[in-house]
């Protein structure tokens, strides 16, 4: 859902987007036909999947010995897949530079989300800078900037731009643990964000939910 609103955005800013998304063994499988299909309605220029081969387990998002949480928890969640925004941001810089762009758009958000340290502003200006330190582009004075359009508000006020801006969040896929139809379990972290976003913003949720 923050992907998609974030692709919308970039559209919005006139820019030709190259969407990619990364299958790094995820049990929310059913995320990845999900973002073709965004790319396609949102009319990216191009979708490009990833396949990461060597899973290193550690989260309950790739370790099926770890069950997905289904209650609320303090501090940061078994749901954390380790450096994985650090992975997905590293692909997609390198994938700028060869298309010649100069801003990355990224869907972190730090207000409702369940403590990744992976999606903070700090972390967000940290690797901006780390991009423009170890790229030939931004040596040769094509800086890059990333972009998190999204980072600082609600997830009602996400979903409220996005539907201002044609999103069908019905495409979307936010679970941590779909059906093989993409029906949502209505339990996990994710559901509950997304559940109560909709409900904040006033605007039906178009998920089917299991529970």
């Amino acid at each position: 859902m923050d992907s998609a609103t974030v692709l919308a955005i970039a559209r919005s800013d006139g820019r030709e987007c190259h969407c990619l998304t990364l299958d790094y063994g995820q049990r929310h499988r059913a995320e990845l036909a999900a973002a073709e299909r965004v790319a396609g309605a949102l009319g990216a220029a191009g979708h490009r999947l990833v396949g990461l081969h060597a899973s290193f387990g550690g989260s309950a998002l790739t370790d099926q010995r770890i069950a997905v949480p289904e209650a609320p928890s303090s501090g940061i969640p078994v749901t954390y897949v380790p450096a994985r925004n650090t992975i997905l941001l590293a692909l997609a810089l390198a994938w700028a530079e060869v298309l010649g762009a100069q801003d990355i758009y990224f869907g972190a958000n730090a207000v409702d989300y369940s403590g990744y340290p992976d999606c903070r502003p700090e972390y967000m200006r940290a690797f901006e800078a780390l991009a423009n330190l170890a790229t030939r582009a931004a040596v040769e004075g094509a800086r890059l900037t990333l972009r998190t359009p999204i980072i600082d508000i609600t997830k009602a006020e996400i979903i409220k731009r996005g539907t201002a801006l044609g999103v069908d969040y019905g495409l979307t896929v936010s679970c941590y643990q779909p059906a093989a139809d993409a029906t949502a379990c209505g339990r996990c972290d994710a559901c509950r964000l997304r559940r109560a976003g909709f409900e904040a913003a006033g605007i039906p949720d178009p998920t089917r939910y299991a529970a």
